[in-house]
C-alpha cells in the first residue's frame, strides 16, 4: 500500500490502535490515502515526525471532516544495539525524555494547525524501543550504528488538544499577567529554545500577543 513500505512498527502500532476494533486502514479520503478512517467516519493521522510535510493534507482532510492527529510523546527510549548478525550488543536507555510541550517543535512551520478547525491533537505518552545495529555506517555520535525501527513498549496514555481553549490551558499563567519566553521556560520547566518556539506558535496562530517589552524581553498575554 501507498506510505507503508517505510513504515515504522511505532507508526504501525499507533494507527491500529487508534483505528479501532471495526476502523480500516490506508483508505482514500479527497485525494489523499488516510492513515485510517474509524466506524464514525473520524479520520485518524499518525505522525511521528514535525507536520510540515502533511500540512496541506490536514487542511484539506479538515474542509471534508473531523481529523485525529496522533504524535507519540515519547516518556523512555531504550536503545537496543546489534550487530549486523542480529546478536544483541547492549541495551541502554536514552537521556532525552520528551513532554506535551514538544508538540511546538512538530508546529513550528505549521503554526496554524493549533487552531485549524476539525482538527483534534491526540498526545500519545509512549515507551519505545529502538532498534540499531552496528553496521559502520552510522554517525560519529552512534558508533557507527544505524538507527533502524523505532517500536512501542508501552501506551502510557494520552493528552488531547482541540482548538485555542485546550492550548490556553497549557500555558501557566493568568490571562490577566505578562510574561516573557524566560518566564514561560522557567513556569513550565521547558529549555529556553522550546519556550521561545512554544512563544513563536501561540503568537502567529493568535493565541497569545505581544503586548510590550521588559528591558530586552518581549512580553506576551493570552488573547
Amino acid at each position: 500500500m501507498i506510505g507503508m513500505e517505510n513504515e515504522s512498527a511505532l507508526h504501525l502500532a499507533l494507527k491500529l490502535f487508534y483505528s479501532g476494533e471495526q476502523g480500516k486502514t490506508e483508505q482514500a479520503v479527497g485525494g489523499y490515502i488516510c492513515d485510517a478512517v474509524r466506524k464514525d467516519g473520524v479520520i485518524v493521522e499518525v505522525q511521528t515526525g514535525n507536520f510540515k510535510p502533511i500540512e496541506k493534507k490536514l487542511k484539506t482532510l479538515c474542509a471534508e471532516r473531523k481529523v485525529i492527529l496522533v504524535h507519540p510523546i515519547i516518556a523512555v527510549k531504550t536503545i537496543k544495539t546489534y550487530t549486523k548478525d542480529g546478536v544483541l550488543l547492549n541495551t541502554r536507555k536514552s537521556p532525552i525524555h520528551e513532554d506535551v510541550w514538544d508538540i511546538f517543535e512538530a508546529l513550528l512551520y505549521c503554526p496554524s494547525l493549533a487552531v485549524m478547525p476539525n482538527l483534534t491533537f491526540n498526545l500519545a505518552l509512549v515507551d519505545i524501543a529502538q532498534r540499531r545495529v552496528r553496521d559502520g555506517k552510522g554517525s560519529r555520535r552512534r558508533r557507527g550504528a544505524s538507527a533502524k525501527d523505532k517500536m512501542l513498549s508501552a501506551f502510557l496514555g494520552a493528552v488531547t488538544l482541540e482548538g485555542k481553549k485546550d492550548f490556553v490551558k497549557l500555558i501557566p499563567f493568568k490571562k490577566s499577567d505578562t510574561w516573557t519566553a524566560g518566564d514561560l521556560a522557567k513556569k513550565a520547566n521547558i529549555y529556553s529554545t522550546l519556550a521561545g518556539k512554544a512563544v513563536y506558535v501561540l503568537s502567529r496562530s493568535g493565541i497569545i500577543k505581544q503586548v510590550g517589552k521588559r528591558q530586552r524581553a518581549y512580553l506576551y498575554k493570552i488573547v
